[in-house]
């Protein structure tokens, strides 16, 4: 099992340095996020070659390796030229995450829940085109269901993913979006069986509690979708059931820190989620 930081909090550290800075912190992997000067959200790579190799020496150097790329790009909107741009980019992603040596990217299925059928058409067409490229360089691609998604059901992504039947594609758990997917984590877990590869871990509050209102969004009667990524134990989510159900799914796969709420105490954050996911895997011993 890998323990993986997303360091989106630490992203202002400079790039050749940061593998150092998340050593220092207690983790082994990193699961990068978008970063300006590496793959920014929803655009194309910034990163060249040159840098691509001075990064893979500073994680060899800091004893870190890099457990996924986690890219964000239009590929299933229902914009025709969107889409076509963003599998331009995952293809330039695709052969960064090659040249790192690293065998794992993490995405979102994007698109819009106001036109899932448009949206599903156009993630199956990008699909077509990427599938091959994965295949080639021994990518594997984990998909998550997120907040105002084509695919917003845990169980809906699981089968979608099922669906799609091809071996480098599996499915990943991001516990902060618990109440947007279904609150269902035993069930979703098992239901998506051996597909399970990747778990994010950070706590949010309920905001369908309090009859819709823990949190409260105007005007009134809003689409826009509500979370926050916590440390474990300041929201609403139940780990010891989550963990209980990851133990007994057999899971083995990747588990990341992923808090977003803490810039201002980002590394006492980071070390705090070390800590809280050693004590849950110590009570799988």
């Amino acid at each position: 099992m890998k323990i993986a930081l997303d360091p989106y909090m630490i992203r202002n550290v400079p790039l050749l340095e940061l593998p150092a800075v998340v050593a220092e912190l207690g983790y082994e992997w990193i699961e990068l996020s978008p970063r300006e000067d590496f793959i920014p959200f929803f655009r194309h790579p910034r990163v060249d070659d040159a840098t691509v190799r001075k990064f893979r020496k500073a994680l060899d150097a800091a004893g870190v390796g890099i457990s996924s790329l986690l890219p964000l790009f239009r590929w299933s909107g229902p914009d025709e030229d969107a889409r076509q741009a963003a599998v331009r980019y995952w293809k330039r992603s695709i052969q960064i995450c090659s040249d790192l040596g690293v065998d794992s990217m993490i995405s979102e299925f994007n698109g819009r829940p106001e036109d899932p059928d448009r949206s599903e058409a156009q993630f199956w067409k990008s699909m077509d085109e990427l599938l091959p490229l994965f295949e080639r360089e021994g990518v594997k691609l984990a998909l998550e269901p997120h907040p105002d998604d084509f695919i917003e059901d845990g169980h809906d992504a699981v089968n979608l993913i099922r669906g799609i039947n091809h071996p480098s594609v599996s499915f990943l758990y991001c516990a902060p979006h618990t109440f947007h997917i279904g609150n269902d984590a035993p069930g979703i877990i098992k239901h998506a069986g051996d597909l399970l590869t990747h778990v994010h871990l950070a706590d949010v509050l309920d905001h369908t509690a309090s009859s819709g209102n823990r949190y409260i969004l105007n005007p009134p009667g809003t689409t826009a979708r509500v979370h926050q990524h916590l440390d474990m134990g300041q929201g609403e989510v139940d780990f010891d059931e989550l963990f209980r159900e990851l133990r007994a799914n057999g899971f083995d796969g990747t588990l990341t820190s992923c808090v977003f709420a803490w810039e201002d105490r980002a590394k006492e954050s980071s070390v705090f989620m070390r800590k809280k996911i050693d004590e849950y895997l110590a009570t799988w011993s």
